[in-house]
């Protein structure tokens, strides 16, 4: 492991210690590494996302099917308003 040290604003001081203070955790390194790891996980699931994204744009992208005008797509969307009336 490799020491830092941090500054953080006084409300998050208050937040570590109250953790720490209730039980929830034995030391300050231990919130900084549950707020690191939940941190991780979220950047994750993001670049996860993300890429999800950026492949149903390629799929849309490649897609050989022929483009609409907006004329024809509000044709076809309001017919199929009309047939679920």
């Amino acid at each position: 492991m490799e020491k830092l040290s941090i500054t953080l604003p006084a409300e998050m001081v208050d937040v570590i210690n109250a953790e720490i203070d209730a039980g929830a955790f034995a030391s300050t390194s231990e919130v900084i590494r549950a707020a690191m790891r939940a941190w991780m996980r979220q950047e994750e699931e993001h670049k996860e996302r993300i890429a999800a994204i950026r492949a149903r744009v390629r799929e849309s992208l490649d897609d050989p099917r022929p483009s609409l005008s907006s004329q024809e797509m509000r044709a076809a969307i309001d017919a199929l308003y009309e047939k679920h009336r």
